[in-house]
């Protein structure tokens, strides 16, 4: 017996190894490798959630707004929608795959469609989210050390700066920018508030407290007494914030919104290419290109992709929200 023929029966499988076509074996391939990825970044993030866990930001106080409700304290709520219609959206995508199974183009088209629509809910509520999140709601100080300091009543509820301090009418500062200081130099936007008018603010509202960014036995933020409030602010007081970015994050550690805006902007930029792809397929099927083909297997390869997406964010949302 040759070697040849018995290396044929040895493999045996054809254009299909592991009864797949080329293009399915090659998008698995794809998301192993995406999956690989997404693990190394979600480690970092535990890691350094576990190097931080005393001070890092509690998310039912980060996540708590609802679009058009104003004012209403609704924690998880709309991350919790989010979720679900990504998940449906997800269902859908099944629905399709197995309607291109039966060779039924109607089918498919309505469930593509509703896939798609899914998608573009999503990155618009993401986008959304990130909105909010930069923009901040209360506002809080910023400490030498690079602490978060934030304000709360008696009864632990924030308090929003903008509620108590003092604005100076008759103090303005102009921005400094390359032109009229230090050449080729220009600074930041201007808190809008000095640390002076937080500090008068601060001193003529006596029911206004302290409570910094370290959590205690109880998993609650720890809240300072009067006293310990004005000498925090007065002596360690270096600025004011609002919003989180890259450099400062009013509800606590900066880490936590540079793994935020990472990590979920890498997820919503799968979502959209996502969305791209699956308006393609869904003119494809319109187009009936997949019935003259008589195979619907176009919109089962990009239908795997689409589940991946769907669990990748079910880790992204046990991680960011829910641990």
């Amino acid at each position: 017996m040759s070697t040849a023929v018995a290396e044929g029966k040895t493999w045996g499988g054809g254009n299909e190894p592991l009864k797949s076509s080329y293009g399915k074996m090659m998008m698995w391939f794809f998301i192993v490798s995406d999956a690989l990825t997404f693990s190394g970044f979600l480690a970092a993030y535990g890691f350094s959630r576990f190097k931080f866990i005393d001070s890092w930001p509690i998310a039912d106080e980060v996540f708590t707004h609802f679009p058009f409700l104003h004012g209403v304290d609704a924690p998880m709520y709309y991350v919790a929608f989010m979720t679900f219609v990504l998940i449906m959206s997800s269902v859908t995508m099944v629905l399709a795959v197995d309607a291109g199974h039966q060779m039924n183009k109607s089918k498919v088209t309505i469930y593509m469609f509703l896939t798609i629509i899914g998608g573009l809910i999503f990155v618009g509520s993401q986008a959304w989210e990130w909105n909010t999140f930069i923009k901040g709601d209360y506002g809080a100080i910023q400490t030498k050390g690079g602490n978060i300091l934030q304000f709360v009543d008696a009864e632990g509820h924030r308090v929003a700066v903008r509620d108590f301090a003092v604005s100076d009418e008759h103090k303005d500062r102009t921005q400094h920018q390359s032109k009229n200081g230090l050449w080729f130099v220009d600074e930041g936007t201007l808190p809008a508030y000095t640390m002076d008018e937080v500090i008068h603010g601060l001193q003529a509202n006596k029911d206004v407290l302290v409570r910094t960014q370290i959590i205690n036995e109880e998993g609650e933020k720890t809240v300072l007494s009067r006293a310990e409030s004005l000498n925090q602010v007065m002596k360690n007081g270096k600025l004011y914030v609002e919003g989180a970015n890259l450099h400062v994050n009013e509800y606590g550690s900066p880490l936590f919104a540079d793994f935020f805006f990472f990590i979920t902007g890498f997820h919503g930029f799968h979502v959209f290419s996502g969305v791209l792809i699956n308006i393609i397929i869904f003119f494809n099927v319109v187009l009936g290109t997949y019935e003259r083909r008589g195979s619907y297997e176009m919109v089962e390869k990009v239908g795997l992709y689409w589940h991946f997406v769907d669990l990748v964010w079910v880790f992204v949302f046990t991680f960011f929200y829910l641990v």
